[in-house]
């Protein structure tokens, strides 16, 4: 398997771009995957630099109703044109954050790609194939990340705490390997892999996304004790992880301190072979 970066908020080089959001392109033996898309169409800028063919690209997953991750949906349906796009049956729903002035800011999907005959709206899970399996509605509430509280959602035409039932998780099974894919694990990134674990008996070997671990809002970074928590439960777990995007680069340092060369960070423009 064969994982590319093309949106992130870091890049490794200057001329590769970098914004608020997380794409990637995934290559499997079955597959060309796009796992989110980025807030706008940056993801195609990259994507041409690093020769990852967009067009040939056969199943996009959207892993929550945030722009930071399908920001680029119109850019990628005009360049490919057979992609099925997966995404969790309340990604459409009206999500809103604080922003640092105060005010409520829009943050979903743009509601004028609806219809559209190539998206398929998932429940709780899908398996899509035997190398494709989605799942969301994760419970448990060890390690929720702070940052949710500035996140909102319309429900009965009112403004409620979002509770991220659209947030969804991708699992690739190649070669004898599980891959989880989670966009920002709005739900806690421990509550996510230990709900595969018991709920579908796998133990992933290979943890990739963002943890959520930076409010952006407030812009304040986690609580240390909160993610020197987090790095001890997922040491617990036999994964090699990879963070990004929203984990923030204070935390991430704290979590690298704790778990070494168990997790390592994903810019724009890397590449990791599996």
């Amino acid at each position: 398997m064969k994982i590319r970066t093309l949106s992130e908020n870091t890049s490794i080089s200057e001329s590769i771009g970098h914004e608020h959001g997380l794409s990637l392109y995934i290559e499997t033996e079955k597959h060309k995957l796009l796992f989110d898309t980025g807030g706008s169409d940056l993801f195609a800028q990259n994507a041409q630099k690093m020769g990852a063919e967009l067009e040939e690209i056969d199943t996009v997953v959207i892993s929550h109703g945030h722009y930071d991750h399908g920001g680029g949906l119109r850019a990628f349906l005009e360049l490919n044109k057979k992609a099925e796009i997966f995404l969790q049956e309340k990604a459409f729903d009206e999500h809103f954050a604080n922003s640092t002035n105060g005010v409520k800011k829009y943050i979903g999907l743009d509601m004028n790609l609806l219809p559209n005959e190539r998206f398929h709206f998932v429940n709780d899970e899908l398996q899509i194939d035997e190398e494709l399996y989605l799942y969301s509605q994760v419970k448990g509430d060890k390690f929720i990340p702070s940052g949710n509280q500035d996140l909102f959602m319309i429900k009965n035409q009112e403004l409620m705490p979002d509770d991220f039932s659209h947030e969804q998780n991708l699992v690739i099974n190649e070669a004898g390997k599980h891959v989880l894919f989670a966009g920002c694990a709005h739900r806690g990134i421990v509550n996510i892999l230990e709900h595969l674990i018991y709920k579908n008996n796998i133990e992933p070997d290979v943890v990739i996304g963002g943890f959520h671990l930076y409010n952006r809002a407030s812009d304040q970074s986690e609580n240390l004790e909160l993610v020197e928590n987090i790095a001890e439960a997922l040491l617990a777990h036999k994964a090699k992880f990879y963070t990004c995007h929203c984990t923030g680069i204070s935390s991430y340092r704290v979590l690298k301190s704790r778990m070494n060369d168990r997790l390592d960070y994903l810019s724009a423009g890397s590449e990791i072979q599996i």
